[in-house]
């Protein structure tokens, strides 16, 4: 393969002009517009339909102002003003938790809000500069050309991996919050077929991939209609690789084409892949009832709210048998040993009557020989047929700030209102409950948004599920993109582990989707309701079920290490006089 790094002492520029590019500021307006390309990506994601070609153009667009730094620095902003145009976009419905049912004031939640979209963008920033160490900056022509990098396979192959890296990193670091990964606009984009491979990580290393390779092509295109003018009018410039006509002995027009070849490769592979079957049916299907009961979150808590809650959720579940129940989180906001005694009794009589298999929310907790609860637990406790026993899941990836506080930050929960402190938590890997004989994998609110931790569940499990159930409570965000983007993730996690999801929610979106990732049913969002669907449970291990994101990793590490050592920055260093 030709060499495709273009070193200033190729191109003739001496070190100090070289210097003198470097030194050259950014005005501010460029860094305005990544953050109002950021803003628009958050279009990308639901309910945006078919949005991941949407986020396909923006981030070939980001790629291309991205390439305008002169240096690690000025791609760090770039590349943080992006991430923080996304994010303020993308998570303001925090807002609405901290301020409507938190009781914090407007100023201080909407200042929280973006502090804490500043504090994500440390992400995409350290991704960008990462990038412009590894890929280096190749710039063309003379000290005061306005393109200063020119892209090249090594800048294509750090962006994707850095992108990567900076992604998994923000899933990760401070227990994680991994909201908005580039990877869940594509769950009805062209790459969605790369999720059962390696994740939703590995969907956003060949979303920037592609994006960067597109870009690669259009340069190389537009510099070889340059060239070709050039040549026109100097016929003796013909052929000179210092002009465009050929480089280290091919056709330009190759190297502009070869790039955007294997975009179209990718983006073909993205489409074709999900006609593999990497999983299969297993066991009978389920009739399944998702309940939504629509409690106000503001009378969840209060003692006439809850008591109406228990009423009602003994009255939804008892009123039609299904193999399998579900209420959503907390649905009976009390201790489990604080259970009514008719609520109870009426739920088992049901469940050994028909045969159905029931989960519903409530606390857990553990008692002392004093008596005195303690490790209380967000829990799902499940109720079998003919069974004395009571299935039991503790939550084991809490949420900062609403099931625990982090060090430090105490005076910052005081300033709200939200009950339930700080809880205890369950073990990583945890029992399936079983619905007649098809294993089930139940989470709880936001931990379905850990793809690594769901996949982990079904790997190590001695019987491994065959479907997933995700209870949750939105009701803390109001009627926002939140529930939209909750409902994509979901999906993301049915297409990388080949599992049917079923989603029972207090106001939306409860729903239930199959183990190719598309929506069975919903229900309409702030309603009373329930959701009757079947659903096929599956067995077998997709690609990501069995490596998780260690495929992505591995291979992003290796490349940004490779473009490191060896890419266009340390040639350049060697070479400049």
């Amino acid at each position: 393969m030709a060499d495709p790094i273009t070193s200033r002492s190729r191109r003739g520029v001496s070190a100090s002009a070289a210097q003198a590019v470097r030194g050259r500021a950014l005005p501010r307006w460029h860094y305005l517009v990544a953050a109002f390309a950021g803003a628009a990506n958050t279009l990308s994601f639901a309910p945006t339909p078919h949005g991941g070609w949407l986020e396909l153009a923006i981030f070939a667009f980001f790629f291309a102002w991205l390439t305008r730094s002169t240096g690690w620095k000025s791609a760090a902003l770039t590349g943080g003003a992006f991430g923080f145009g996304n994010f303020v976009s993308g998570v303001w419905w925090l807002y609405v938790s901290m301020h409507f049912y938190g009781g914090m004031s407007a100023p201080l939640a909407g200042a929280a809000v973006v502090l804490f979209s500043l504090y994500l963008a440390i992400y995409p920033a350290f991704a960008a500069a990462l990038w412009s160490l590894c890929a280096g900056h190749a710039r063309n022509g003379a000290a005061d050309d306005r393109t200063p990098f020119s892209p090249t396979w090594h800048g294509a192959l750090a962006f994707a991996s850095a992108w990567a890296i900076g992604e998994w990193l923000r899933g990760t670091v401070f227990t994680g919050f991994p909201w908005l990964a580039s990877g869940y606009a594509q769950v009805d984009g062209p790459f969605a077929g790369f999720a059962p491979v390696a994740g939703v990580y590995g969907v956003g290393w060949v979303l920037a991939l592609v994006a960067a390779l597109i870009v690669q092509a259009l340069m190389q295109l537009a510099a070889l209609r340059q060239a070709s003018g050039t040549a026109a009018g100097v016929g003796g410039n013909i052929g000179n690789p210092a002009q465009g006509g050929q480089a280290n002995g091919k056709p330009s027009g190759v190297r502009a084409a070869l790039p955007g070849l294997i975009a179209l490769a990718l983006i073909a592979a993205g489409l074709l892949l999900p006609l593999a079957q990497w999983t299969v049916p297993a066991n009978a299907p389920l009739t399944v009832r998702l309940l939504q009961g629509n409690v106000k979150q503001e009378m969840k808590f209060e003692e006439s709210g809850m008591r109406a809650a228990i009423d009602m959720y003994q009255q939804m579940i008892t009123s039609k048998p299904a193999d399998l129940i579900v209420t959503p989180e907390t649905a009976i906001p009390v201790f489990i040993q604080q259970l009514p005694a008719p609520f109870a009794s009426a739920v088992r009589r049901f469940s050994d009557s028909t045969g159905s298999a029931i989960l519903f929310g409530a606390l857990g907790g553990t008692v002392t020989p004093e008596g005195q609860l303690i490790d209380y637990t967000n829990s799902l406790f499940g109720v079998t047929p003919g069974s004395r026993d009571v299935y039991r899941y503790d939550k084991h990836h809490l949420v900062p700030f609403g099931e625990f506080v982090p060090w430090g930050f105490r005076w910052f929960v005081n300033l709200m209102n939200i009950p339930l402190g700080d809880f205890f938590r369950g073990a990583p890997v945890q029992k399936p409950f079983m619905v007649h004989n098809q294993p089930v994998s139940v989470d709880i609110c936001y931990e379905d948004i850990f793809g690594e931790e769901i996949a982990r569940s079904i790997r190590e499990s001695e019987t491994p599920a065959g479907v997933l159930v995700n209870s949750t409570n939105l009701a803390w965000f109001g009627d926002t993109i939140a529930l939209d983007q909750h409902l994509q993730i979901a999906r993301m996690r049915s297409l990388e582990t080949g599992r049917p999801m079923l989603r029972a929610t207090n106001t939306g979106m409860t729903a239930a989707i199959d183990a190719n990732g598309k929506v069975l049913g919903r229900l309409k969002p702030f309603t009373i309701g329930s959701l009757d669907v079947t659903v096929q449970g599956t067995s077998g291990r997709t690609p990501y079920v069995t490596s998780g994101n260690n495929t992505v990793l591995a291979v992003s590490l290796l490349l940004l290490a490779f473009g490191f050592a060896f890419g266009p920055g340390i040639t350049r260093r060697r070479k400049t006089p």
